[in-house]
């Protein structure tokens, strides 16, 4: 046995190209494009000096239409007529993503419909995560919610445009999306 101490390494950074592998042909359609009941839910994503990210991948879970909480499997192997509730786009050179989706319901009465978003980009040593609220009366009495301060509830909040939602993603800056904590 050697008397040599050890030192942890430094954590990495992923990428440069860290959508490299992550995204599978129709990965950003939970539903069909055009379909009964779709949206498209759509933003960019910003670094924190406000410039688009142009690789970065972003997954979202939801609930569907009824607020259930889907029990088919995700969406890398769609089944004709399921809904798993999961989809991940990347981000062009522009920082644009989107996705064709339905509008997600509450679990129960009184309480906001959301996406629960995840990030993965260059420079991050781990994934982000953090929420689309969908516009509602609801927001206005969630516990969460109602911790933040007016500036920083809104970057959680979507805002509705024709044929669906938009939400940008700010990792740092002035404008930061908040994130949660999971431990």
């Amino acid at each position: 046995m050697s008397d040599t101490q050890l030192y942890p390494t430094a954590d990495q950074t992923v990428g440069p190209y860290y959508g490299i592998g992550m995204e599978y042909p129709g990965s950003e359609e939970l539903v069909p494009h055009g379909s009964a009941g779709s949206i498209v839910l759509s933003g960019y994503l910003y670094d924190g000096n406000g410039a688009p990210v142009p690789d970065g991948v972003i997954e979202i879970w939801q609930t569907d239409a009824d607020g259930n909480i889907p029990t088919d499997s995700g969406n890398l192997v769609r089944k004709a007529g399921s809904f798993g509730g999961f989809g991940r786009s990347g981000s062009d050179d522009d920082g644009y993503f989107q996705f064709t989706t339905v509008l997600p319901a509450p679990t129960a009465a009184g309480k906001p419909a959301f996406f629960a978003v995840v990030v993965f980009a260059r420079g991050l040593l781990s994934r982000l995560h953090t929420r689309i609220y969908v516009p509602g009366p609801e927001l206005d009495a969630d516990p969460f919610l109602t911790r933040l301060t007016p500036e920083r509830r809104a970057t959680l909040i979507a805002t509705p445009v024709a044929g669906g939602l938009r939400h940008d993603i700010h990792l740092q800056g002035e404008k930061e999306t908040v994130f949660l904590a999971f431990n």
